[in-house]
């Protein structure tokens, strides 16, 4: 039910969208903030994730297709620097000339380029696309005021958007292409799928977002961003909750809640060369996160501990990578080990995701 090449696809846009936001407000934030070798990091993510959805639309559409769609989405990053930096050097000019050529050029240009490819109406498209400029402009401005509240609730605000767009997205490139995407795109099997994939994406990038904020000495974005990160998890406690009941979400929120708090931990002693407090931190993910994360979930879903056993200890020493490369200050590394880990989450939600509906069929008719 939550396996099929239509399902794949909405899983494929939807996470890949989310990322292109997460990857844009890690780049202007550190634009913003005069950190120019984590500025470059994250803009060649940014650029590259732009061109794994233009591969992604080339392989159903054509060579000619990707090429336009990559022409019209490379542009938009760029007309975002460019307000980014008119923001940063206080050039009202560059800043309007910037959100004149995201309303009047990439959005009627994106716009005709998906209502062309989809079929799907243009006044929706118009909308949404005008939306994620909005929200992603909403975000820049409260990093410049350093306002990192506002930040990150426009940064939760514009990834769950990414979404709407996705799931509009691909259901209709499915219908046009049935033989090609066989299978459903929305069921709700493919919902939770979908739902558990934002989640856990969104997870640790917030988390590597907060580690960064933590190492870099700026304490009001990382009490943001953890504010942030627990939202998330309890978000999550909440969906699992919904199917297994009160005590399960506080079962799950306790032990997510404590792996947080145990990176929390190695981050700082990272920060203070503390090496104990390193390895504590590594023991109690490994010791007490690990086991009890597991067992939760082999009671819940049925699969079996080794592999999740194998898929956690993953999330561990992936996220560990991240925290390593940003004290490091090893930029190219950091960013490309946040990419991995939060690529890896689908390797948990999508088994995740069949297992849940494998033992509670009735919840998902």
């Amino acid at each position: 039910m939550t396996d099929s090449a239509a399902a794949d696809l909405r899983a494929k846009i939807d996470l890949a969208l989310g990322e292109h936001i997460i990857l844009a407000a890690k780049a202007t934030d550190a634009a913003l903030g005069g950190r120019s070798d984590e500025f470059a990091a994250y803009g060649g993510l940014l650029n590259t994730n732009g061109t794994d959805i233009g591969a992604l639309l080339g392989s159903v559409y054509g060579a000619d297709a990707k090429d336009a769609f990559n022409a019209i989405w490379s542009a938009h990053n760029g007309f975002f620097v460019d307000y980014t930096t008119g923001v940063a050097t206080k050039d009202q000019a560059k800043m309007d000339k910037a959100v004149s050529d995201l309303t009047t050029i990439y959005v009627p240009q994106f716009t005709d380029f998906i209502v062309g490819a989809t079929g799907l109406p243009k006044d929706a498209v118009t909308q949404l696309t005008t939306e994620h400029v909005l929200q992603t402009k909403a975000i820049v401005d409260a990093q410049a005021k350093g306002d990192w509240t506002a930040a990150y609730a426009n940064i939760r605000l514009a990834y769950a958007h990414m979404r709407m767009i996705g799931d509009a997205l691909a259901p209709a490139i499915a219908a046009k292409f049935p033989d090609t995407f066989t299978g459903e795109a929305v069921n709700k099997g493919v919902d939770l799928r979908v739902g558990l994939n934002q989640l856990l994406q969104e997870h640790l990038y917030l988390a590597s977002a907060a580690t960064g904020a933590a190492l870099g000495g700026r304490s009001d974005e990382f009490a943001a961003a953890g504010t942030a990160l627990n939202t998330n998890g309890t978000d999550i406690g909440a969906a699992i909750g919904s199917l297994y009941g009160a005590d399960a979400k506080d079962a799950f929120n306790a032990i997510w809640s404590a792996h947080n708090g145990f990176f929390v931990d190695y981050t700082t002693g990272v920060a203070t060369k503390d090496q104990a407090k390193m390895d504590k931190a590594v023991n109690d993910l490994t010791t007490i996160y690990l086991p009890q994360f597991v067992d939760f979930l082999a009671s819940a879903t049925d699969l079996p501990k080794d592999a999740l056993t194998q898929l956690t200890q993953e999330h561990i020493l992936t996220t560990k990578a991240i925290v390593d490369a940003q004290a490091a200050m090893d930029w190219t590394a950091a960013a490309a080990a946040d990419r991995m880990a939060g690529q890896h989450m689908q390797m948990i939600a999508d088994p995740l995701a069949k297992a849940i509906v494998a033992k509670l069929p009735d919840l998902f008719r």
